[in-house]
């Protein structure tokens, strides 16, 4: 399904409505686990069952919409089953947790409930059941029929998620072929050469974000200043999660345009992210895990091809002649021993990284590489 996000503006009964909603969503989520957690094997149609008994005991529960409770036990069972997976690939799993306020952001309209109706250009109104009619502002066209309705409260923002079964026909894939290394010096490495620098959203924010963390940690807890800093501290994180999805989504698009063919690592992000002298900090704010997701998805409809190979090695093979050399992270370029060949390592992984693809090898025969010669400076070669 394709999803369009959009801001909205509840006056001040809608708001109240809104959060009351949120509270007993909540307090049904954290039922719903409790009655799990007291049955030996899961039972779906008991704990769906528990909704109808928690609502003639607590009357206030007909304030919100059948459906949203509902699916409060959908998602109890999808966090279920997303721990099973993760357990059957070998991660450590903890229980299902019980969600407090600040852990508790979304509602969801499923299928009914809402009406959604476009103004103008720039707004609209959409009718959630128990709510009311709610202003939105709207930036591009919607594809599809309108099949879901998510509600999300950040810091003191409220969005809508419309998730359509429409089908993107704005975004085509290019002719080329690459291949792609992730890193933090720069955010990506064609095998062509072409870098895109890395943002570094977060070491842009750090200090402000440090001085607003400190102020908050010195803060009477249940004061009013304590509220308002934490608010400041969510707007905070808040836009520094939207400008690295603005570059993420910008980036992404930006590739699929120019290629039909994009070969990439298959990182196992966490993993880099436990090892000693790692720099977890800046792989965490490079997101790749987000970067990877995004692109799949775009290119998905695209008619672009994504394939994830195994990354063992691709720093330190050469892509000329095939010889293994230790390469620490400090060695920025990348001189072979054998054939004498020297470019950025980053540039050397992503040919390696293509030419372990399926459309590496046949790229590989299509163009004249002996033609090349032996060593070459990083700014000047090019496997093109």
């Amino acid at each position: 399904m394709l999803s369009y996000v959009f801001p909205i503006y509840p006056n001040k009964e809608q708001k109240a409505a809104l959060e009351t909603a949120f509270d007993l969503c909540r307090f049904t989520y954290n039922a719903l686990l409790e009655e799990l957690q007291r049955q030996g094997r899961p039972d779906r149609g008991a704990v769906q069952h528990k909704i109808v008994e928690l609502e003639e005991k607590h009357p206030e529960l007909r304030n919100v919409y059948s459906k949203t409770l509902q699916y409060e036990s959908y998602r109890l069972f999808s966090n279920l089953m997303a721990l099973s997976r993760l357990k059957r690939n070998g991660r450590k799993v903890g229980k299902l947790r019980f969600k407090g306020r600040d852990r508790f952001r979304t509602i969801t309209y499923n299928q009914s409930g809402f009406t959604f109706e476009r103004k103008t250009e720039k707004r609209a109104t959409i009718h959630l059941s128990k709510i009311g009619d709610i202003r939105v502002k709207t930036h591009r066209e919607i594809v599809g029929r309108t099949r879901q309705v998510v509600v999300k409260r950040s810091a003191d923002r409220w969005y809508i998620i419309l998730q359509t079964n429409g089908r993107r026909t704005d975004l085509a894939a290019g002719n080329g072929v690459i291949g792609i290394d992730l890193g933090i010096e720069a955010y990506l490495t064609q095998d062509n050469g072409v870098r895109v620098e890395n943002p570094r959203t977060l070491r842009e924010c750090l200090d402000g974000l440090r001085a607003v963390q400190q102020r908050l940690s010195r803060q009477k807890k249940g004061s009013r200043n304590r509220e308002k800093t934490k608010m400041r501290l969510q707007r905070l994180h808040e836009k520094i999660a939207n400008k690295r999805k603005d570059f993420i989504q910008k980036t992404t698009t930006d590739l699929i345009r120019k290629n039909r063919f994009i070969a990439v690592e298959n990182l196992n992000i966490k993993e880099m992210m436990e090892r000693p002298y790692r720099n977890a900090r800046g792989i965490a704010d490079a997101s790749w895990g987000m970067f990877l997701q995004v692109l799949r998805y775009k290119a998905g409809s695209a008619g672009c091809e994504v394939v994830e190979v195994d990354p063992r090695g691709t720093s330190m093979a050469c892509s000329n002649c095939g010889a293994m050399h230790d390469m620490p992270l400090y060695i920025r370029e990348y001189k072979c021993d054998v054939c004498e060949m020297c470019m950025d390592r980053d540039q050397n992984a992503a040919i390696n990284i293509l030419k372990r693809s399926s459309e590496g090898p046949e790229r590989a025969r299509a163009e004249d590489r002996k033609a090349y010669p032996m060593k070459q400076e990083a700014s000047g070669f090019s496997p093109r």
